[in-house]
């Protein structure tokens, strides 16, 4: 008997053509926010292997006589080695929360949580790319890769995830040696897997950045009355007449929740970023693509 294949329902086709449909946008999101970050030099500004040219330094005893610039030493009465910066190529591992509390937005008239994410991972790749490294999603099982066809691949990978849960968890993935990893949650979610990944990544040698995506209705808690609160999923509902007399207390874990990641970051020396869906997404891209210069 032909085993036959599973059967899709209507609304999960049409959940799944819309999410398609916004894919190509996302690409070209990404890619003219990437082209409005002004970088300056890419390589590491010392010596070694690559193409673009540094300096010139003095040559010294022991130096191969293959290595003299003789165009630069002719205008001299010494001898110039010319340099080059050493430009290895890394692998940078994006996880880009897919939980479902990502979904959310306080206003039709701004982006969710997710596609705020997704738009700052994507465009931190495209510059990446660009860069000669190489780069990921920790979800894939394959490893990270350079080039264009890689960026591609990435945003069908993005189109195609659905965690289904309430917060979603990075995969516990292999990193490649001198790896580094970006991600990208409201980190709302439950800590202690959290740390535990954070922390099997550092014993990894893997250094990284963790880029918090908030809501500002989550920022203000602007709730007063009778409310009811429903996760996204909908697996949680808390309903109350007193809306307001819960904020203070909301407040308060949502300070301690940031204060955790800042001391985690500042424990592992990883870096921690707070964006808002509100604000502009280049400064935060501006700020994670620095932040990953910085770890090379």
């Amino acid at each position: 008997m032909t085993p036959q294949p599973p059967q899709t329902s209507p609304r999960m086709r049409q959940q799944a053509q819309e999410h398609a449909a916004l894919l190509p946008a996302l690409l070209a999101e990404a890619q003219h926010l990437a082209a409005s970050v002004v970088l300056g030099s890419h390589g590491r500004r010392r010596a070694g292997q690559g193409e673009e040219f540094w300096q010139f330094r003095s040559a010294v005893p022991g130096d191969p006589w293959r290595s003299i610039d003789w165009r630069r030493s002719a205008r001299s009465d010494a001898h110039f080695i010319r340099q080059h910066e050493w430009q290895a190529a890394q692998s940078v591992l994006f996880w880009l929360d897919h939980g479902r509390s990502m979904a959310f937005t306080g206003d039709p008239a701004r982006p969710t949580k997710q596609a705020r994410a997704n738009l700052i991972g994507l465009a931190a790749a495209i510059l990446l790319v660009r860069g000669g490294e190489r780069v990921g999603l920790m979800d894939d099982p394959e490893p990270p890769r350079p080039g264009q066809t890689q960026i591609d691949r990435l945003v069908a990978q993005i189109g195609a995830f659905d965690d289904g849960r309430d917060h979603g968890m990075p995969a516990d993935h292999a990193f490649p040696r001198g790896a580094r990893a970006v991600f990208v949650s409201d980190f709302l979610g439950p800590w202690q897997p959290l740390r535990d990944r954070v922390l099997a990544s550092v014993d990894r040698g893997v250094a990284g950045a963790l880029v918090q995506v908030l809501d500002p209705v989550e920022e203000a808690f602007p709730f007063d009355g009778r409310t009811e609160f429903l996760s996204i999923s909908g697996a949680i509902r808390f309903e109350t007449l007193r809306a307001r007399g819960l904020r203070t207390a909301y407040l308060e874990r949502l300070v301690e929740r940031k204060a955790t990641l800042q001391a985690l970051a500042a424990d592992t020396g990883w870096r921690y970023h707070c964006h808002h869906t509100d604000a502009p997404a280049q400064p935060a891209l501006m700020w994670l693509y620095t932040a990953l210069e910085k770890d090379r």
